[in-house]
Parts: C-alpha cells; structure tokens; sequence
C-alpha cells in the first residue's frame, strides 16, 4: 500500500488513540540509525498469488494449526511465531513491534528468516535493546508514519493486520486467518479498542481486495469504515 493511500487511515488512528505523529516519526527515525543502508526485504512470492495464512496469537491457534499447514506461506503477528515453531509449523515472516517474544526474533534473523521490526512512538527503547541483537540481513524495518530510508510503511496498525496489509502489498492471492480471536475476552480495555480498530482496517483491507475474510463473517452488519 502506498503511504498516500494509507495515510487517512493512519490520521485516524492517531486521533482515536491521543497519539502523536512526532513521536512515530522519532521511533522510525531512531529504528533508521539502528541499522545499515542495507537491510532485509520481506519473502518475495516470484509472480505467484499464493494462499497466506496472517496467523494471530490467540489461544485458538492450537486449534488452527492445519490452517497455517496448508497455507502457502505463513506470516506470523509477534507471538503466534513463537507458538506456530513450537507445533512444527515453518514461519516464512514475523511481524512485531518486538512487545512480546524478543527470542523468536532473534532466532528467526539468525536463520535468515524475515523479521519485519515496527517502529511506534513508545517502543523506542525496546527497538535500542533487541535491534542490535539482531541479523541486519534479515531485518525490514516498517513505520506507521511516513516512510523515510530503509524503513517502509506497508499499512496497518496492530501486528496482526499490518501482516495482512504487507501480504496484500506482496501480492497474495488468499488471505487466511488462523489463531484470530476479536472478541478475545482475555484482554484488557487497550488491547480491545486495538483489536477493534485491527477489525475496522481488516474489513477496509478486504474491500480493497474483493475478497471476504472468513474471521469477518457474521461481523459485517455491525462495521464501518469511511472511504479513507
């Protein structure tokens, strides 16, 4: 997704969460220095449309795992690489704000897998302590804000759907879902108004595509998204 494109979106989210854009920009411009001129690039799908299972960290995952199985590729949201290695099943990609699982991270790099490293504007210090740690090659560093250098902006907002938003951007044909869980009763006031904002855009993402997630079905009555 282009930053022109995304952008609106991202306004949104700003004023919904009281956040400043100055300090998205401070983290990106902070994850830049943290890294050489030359960085990782995400797995490349060589003209194909292949099926890309975006797999959440929620609980149900265990219950999910055939789904990650048969798909193509596999992007894992922050913790899901954790448990998705655990159960035997390949990561092609990790997508995290390194919040959770800073291990994982750094196995993944280690082996050469893509780590795609999300700049915010409170996670700079996690990003000083992990980043270093970690295999440059196998590095793309992503922004909410606009893209500047190595760091890119693919769209998205939580870990799990700025997975699906860099899926789409690479080209993937189907969108699966596995480990998802939106109504996850578990979580605490914040982490819910992000999984409902992760819905929202989720739900842009696949009008954009024409195509239907099946974690949407039976939600859709009950969303709205302005034409950003």
């Amino acid at each position: 997704m282009e930053f022109d494109a995304w952008e609106p979106a991202y306004e949104a989210v700003l004023s919904a969460f009281g956040y400043e854009r100055a300090g998205d920009e401070r983290a990106r411009d902070s994850l830049a220095t943290l890294l050489p001129e030359s960085v990782g690039s995400p797995p490349q799908f060589d003209g194909e449309a292949p099926t890309v299972a975006v797999a959440g960290g929620a609980d149900r995952l265990v219950d999910d795992l055939a789904v990650a199985r048969r798909a193509d590729i596999v992007f894992a949201a922050s913790n899901a690489a954790t448990r998705l290695r655990e159960h035997g099943v390949d990561v092609d990609c990790m997508v995290t704000d390194l919040d959770k699982r800073p291990d994982t991270a750094r196995a993944l790099s280690a082996e050469g897998t893509p780590v795609v490293v999300h700049a915010h504007g409170d996670n700079a210090a996690t990003l000083r302590a992990v980043v270093p740690e970690l295999r440059s090659e196998a590095v793309v560093p992503t922004t909410q804000a606009r893209p500047t250098g190595v760091v890119r902006n693919y769209g998205g907002f939580t870990d799990g759907d700025r997975a699906a938003f860099l899926a789409d951007t690479l080209g993937a044909g189907r969108l699966r879902f596995p480990g998802w869980a939106l109504d996850d009763p578990t979580v605490g006031p914040e982490k819910k108004r992000k999984l409902d904002w992760a819905e929202r855009l989720l739900y842009w993402l696949e009008r954009r595509r024409d195509e239907r997630f099946e974690l949407l079905d039976g939600r859709r009555a009950e969303l709205s998204v302005p034409d950003w």
